[in-house]
């Protein structure tokens, strides 16, 4: 997940050794408007930064607690939007 994330161009924290990825909102969108966006262009649903304080705006947190396979589907669908 981190890998693919950082060829798409998104700033990814996390995710080494760890089952969460932290990723940077592209356009300064804040995470609940990049959590819309995931959930209605890409059907990935992500948990917006905001929910773990203000630390947390503008950043999204997902999870690789899912099968592999899933992981990649959802990954090819981050790259559509």
């Amino acid at each position: 997940m981190r890998t693919e994330l950082t060829r798409l161009g998104y700033t990814v924290y996390g995710g080494t050794n760890a089952p969460y990825v932290w990723m940077k909102t592209p356009d300064d969108l804040k995470s609940w408007e990049f959590f819309n966006l995931l959930l209605e262009k890409a059907n990935v649903v992500g948990t917006p930064g905001a929910g773990f304080g203000a630390a947390g705006e503008g950043y999204l947190r997902l999870s690789a607690f899912a099968l592999p396979e899933n992981i990649k589907k959802a990954m090819k669908r981050f790259a559509a939007i």
